[in-house]
């Protein structure tokens, strides 16, 4: 097997062409990817759940708009806190120091996974967003390199802010047109080609 070049802290934007409707104009935070697979959660897809509706201590710290997200159809009864921590970003902790405060471990700069076993209280200080996600996006090994090669999806870097987006509907589109590149003209793309 090719070594994998990890993709871990980079966005998944599905391309129009991207024909599974569970990543229809999808965009994924990709939390690990390696030779063992890959797994990340969608971000623009929020439920009519609340957070207080199933984790209430957690309901305090969650941003706008308050609500559960579908990180991606796998394990959809199980949750992942992803939470930015301002101050965070590319900062190495000094020798004795931990990475990060108690409760949170860094997957890319300010970007961290959030241990929602432990107390709210840990975070409440440092965190500066929090998002709650049922299920998650996973790949086996290799299988994400394969439709990356089959043009699925467009591989671009992630900025702290899209974790809380207060527009999430948005959010593919914003981040195809913030790209330096012709990827910012796919932001135009209608939502149903046989209109145009």
């Amino acid at each position: 097997m090719t070594e994998v070049s990890s993709l871990t802290g980079r966005l998944l934007v599905a391309t129009p062409a991207l024909a599974d409707p569970n990543f229809d104009r999808a965009v994924v935070l990709l939390l690990d990817h390696d030779e063992e697979g890959s797994l990340g959660v969608v971000l623009n897809r929020p439920t009519p759940v609340g957070v207080g509706d199933i984790l209430e201590s957690w309901a305090g710290l969650a941003g706008e708009p308050g609500v559960v997200f579908q990180g991606g159809p796998v394990s959809l009864d199980s949750a992942l806190g992803v939470a930015v921590v301002p101050g965070e970003s590319g900062r190495s902790p000094a020798r004795g120091e931990e990475a990060g405060p108690l409760g949170w471990r860094r997957v890319h700069g300010a970007i961290g996974l959030v241990d929602l076993e432990a107390p709210p209280e840990l975070l409440a200080a440092a965190v500066g967003s929090l998002r709650i996600f049922a299920g998650y996006a996973g790949w086996g090994p290799g299988q994400l390199e394969d439709e990356l090669s089959d043009g699925a999806w467009y591989v671009v870097e992630s900025e702290p802010g899209d974790v809380s987006s207060p527009s999430p509907e948005r959010l593919w589109r914003s981040v195809l047109r913030r790209q330096r590149s012709e990827l910012a003209m796919v932001a135009t793309y209608p939502d149903d080609p046989s209109l145009n």
